[in-house]
């Protein structure tokens, strides 16, 4: 075996070298952005090397999509981006389509299988992803180099001079793919963020994206104590409730006289964490382009948890959510609740034992106002029913803020876009460097988005570098 160095770049140490080692593009940070621009590079005959801190490439890649790779998305298009000029990832996203990306997927033989809103994710693990792609950067000539910090980097007569911890190596281009603090657990970290700004490149404020959004205590009431069946004045509490109207109920609820309760809602939990359900999200106040407020990806699971409101619906809408403004949620997006209160079949009924057979019945005793929610629908003013229908349909919440970056999926906010060039991802502050995937102001929704949009942005600067 040959003991010269790899044509990527000679080999980094812990001695000063007497000549730095060389290489054509040096790519710091070996996540999807990055590999995927080293893999266009190298095609290209370019020497590379890239230089990842942690211990592994790729390790947001292996953990995404539950461990499945939600690699794209069908239906990929601007709109779907939080962008400073919402123009900017257009260029990009068309010259890497996500039907070239499952074609490159289908190629190396992996399995693919598509879900709701046009979501494709491998039936296989996450690793045999990365695994293909390292291996078409290796065998295209690329290096790639784990535990290696890049502490800066600087301008030089005939490209950068960038200095890691194992000593300087000299490029003739350098590409920022060093991701974001997001999910620091999997390797996220402000460290590109650092590198971009001492170039002289701007920062947009990040914040945490497709994140579970917090709300108040008292953001959603306890469950009310809402019969299931009208209250007359001729009936006494005491009075067994019929078959119909105790089925569901919590054990200790059925209970008729000498029980603990006659009230069906009485012993409910008070609060409605671990409640699932799909519904439709909006954000009303924020003021999304029409074409996205439209979007069908806002029908989609809301979870209840401890804190707030998570699931996909609550982590689409936490990238476009703003401080002090409302999230809106329709808990029946498929069904009028006023059609059933109209109906005359359903006259007799309480508006709760309606809603109880839609929603979980916490949930439903939670959202009815308790008035009108206990007295017959026929007998309903038509005030009453908008009311309850808003309260089904068109609940606001305000939250107080979004999880951290230790439960967000990206980062939203980075690398001022106005400050690269949109076609080749190149610095138009300093030639030579180029910023791709997360590191830029560039926050794609859930379902696909971000993993595609790091494949393009690698494609576009791969293209582009030293051409």
């Amino acid at each position: 075996m040959s003991s010269n160095p790899s044509p990527a770049a000679e080999r980094l140490s812990n001695a000063v070298p007497s000549s730095p080692p060389r290489t054509d593009v040096l790519v710091v940070g070996a996540g999807p952005a990055g590999l995927m621009c080293a893999r266009e590079a190298a095609g290209r005959g370019l020497r590379v090397l890239v230089l990842e801190q942690s211990d592994r490439p790729g390790r947001k890649l292996l953990v995404s999509g539950g461990g499945k790779a939600n690699f794209t998305n069908r239906r990929v298009l601007p709109l779907h981006y939080r962008c400073g000029d919402p123009a900017f990832c257009g260029p990009a996203l068309k010259a890497f389509s996500p039907a070239v990306m499952e074609r490159l997927v289908a190629a190396w033989g992996l399995p693919v299988e598509e879900r709701g809103h046009g979501q494709l994710f491998l039936t296989v693990p996450a690793r045999n992803l990365l695994h293909c792609l390292m291996e078409d950067v290796r065998t295209r000539g690329g290096e790639v180099r784990t535990r290696c910090t890049v502490r800066a980097l600087r301008r030089t007569a005939d490209g950068f001079c960038v200095e890691t911890d194992g000593g300087p190596c000299l490029a003739r281009a350098v590409v920022l793919a060093a991701g974001s603090p997001a999910w620091p657990q999997a390797g996220g970290s402000p460290a590109g963020f650092r590198l971009a700004q001492a170039c002289g490149h701007t920062l947009v404020p990040p914040f945490p994206a497709l994140a579970p959004l917090l709300l108040p205590p008292d953001a959603l009431p306890a469950p009310a104590a809402v019969p299931a069946r009208p209250v007359e004045p001729s009936r006494t509490a005491s009075r067994r409730l019929p078959p119909a109207a105790r089925r569901g109920l919590p054990p200790a609820a059925r209970s008729g006289p000498g029980g603990a309760s006659s009230s069906p809602v009485e012993d409910a939990p008070a609060t409605l964490a671990g409640i699932s359900l799909p519904v439709r999200i909006s954000l009303p106040e924020t003021g999304l382009p029409p074409a996205l407020a439209r979007d069908p990806v806002w029908q989609d699971d809301l979870l209840f948890t401890h804190e707030g409101l998570s699931g996909p619906a609550a982590l689409k809408a936490s990238l476009f959510w703003e401080p002090g403004k409302a999230v809106q949620v329709d808990f029946l997006p498929g069904t009028s609740f006023r059609a059933l209160l109209d109906d005359p079949r359903g006259g007799r009924r309480t508006p709760f034992s309606l809603l109880r057979q839609q929603l979980p019945q916490r949930l439903a005793e939670a959202l009815l106002p308790p008035e009108p929610a206990r007295r017959r629908a026929a007998g309903l003013s038509r005030a009453a029913r908008e009311q309850l229908c808003a309260a089904v349909h068109a609940r606001r919440f305000l939250p107080s803020g979004v999880a951290d970056f230790r439960k967000a999926e990206v980062c939203g906010g980075g690398i001022d876009v106005r400050e690269v060039e949109p076609r080749r991802l190149e610095s138009r502050l300093l030639p030579g460097l180029f910023l791709i995937g997360e590191l830029l102001d560039v926050t794609g929704l859930l379902g696909g988005y971000n993993l595609h949009w790091a494949w393009a942005s690698g494609v576009a600067a791969g293209r582009a570098v030293l051409s």
